[in-house]
């Protein structure tokens, strides 16, 4: 079971999160938007959509620096494991706890507000769900990081970051999980399962963000004055 939750699983999660994404392009362009309700009740919900995505983005590419750079490349430039692990732990609660507290706000405007609740799909309120319990358990397992950096262990640290290297170079070794906390394979596996839903959601709306909108010329606008005779 080990081999196959991290040895096949990862793999299954990424060819249908990719091919997933792909065929719902083709096939079904008009569900490929993030219905938002903020015109249905815009209380809190720019503060509570800055926290979640500010967070989440952060999270996302923290986790793909982190875990895919090579363990040579942090030494050659003078960061220690002791000291890399210990930025991950201080950036995870950070990011980590304004991605919990916007997503909490998010889910909840969804619950109470009749009109939202309304229009909302049951696959909404999955996703953000799982979002929010895959951030509850890897907050949690910052907690036991913060304990093995006060003893000076490193080793969960090495074994997690060549893992997920063993992963992205297609050669999977989950025995490198071997006597790793069951809190951060449940994380893990939290985390692959996002990409699992992935194309079934509305987070399908990540693949069209718009880039070309940083570098569009800036548009003039005039305000019109209308003069009574």
């Amino acid at each position: 079971m080990n081999d196959f939750l991290f040895g096949v699983y990862p793999y299954i999660a990424g060819t249908i999160f990719l091919v997933g994404s792909w065929i719902r392009f083709d096939r079904e362009q008009y569900t490929w938007k993030a219905d938002s309700s903020q015109f249905l009740n815009n209380k809190k919900m720019r503060l509570a959509s800055n926290l979640f995505h500010i967070g989440i983005i952060a999270i996302f590419f923290g986790h793909l620096v982190g875990m895919l750079t090579p363990h040579s490349v942090f030494l050659a430039v003078g960061i220690s494991d002791l000291a890399h692990q210990k930025i991950a732990i201080v950036a995870g609660i950070l990011f980590g706890g304004m991605c919990l507290v916007g997503g909490t706000m998010l889910i909840m405007r969804r619950l109470k507000e009749p009109r939202i609740m309304a229009t909302s799909r049951k696959r909404d309120l999955l996703v953000i769900g799982w979002i929010l319990a895959t951030l509850i358990v890897g907050l949690l397992s910052t907690l036991v990081s913060m304990s093995h950096v006060s003893h000076g262990d490193v080793s969960t640290m090495i074994a997690l970051t060549s893992y997920v290297q063993s992963i992205a170079t297609l050669q999977a070794d989950p025995s490198l999980l071997a006597d790793v906390s069951p809190i951060f394979k449940l994380h893990m596996l939290l985390g692959m399962t996002v990409f699992l839903i992935f194309p079934f959601t509305r987070l399908v709306h990540i693949w069209s963000v718009p880039l070309t909108y940083l570098g569009r010329a800036y548009q003039i606008v005039r305000t019109k004055y209308v003069t009574a005779r």
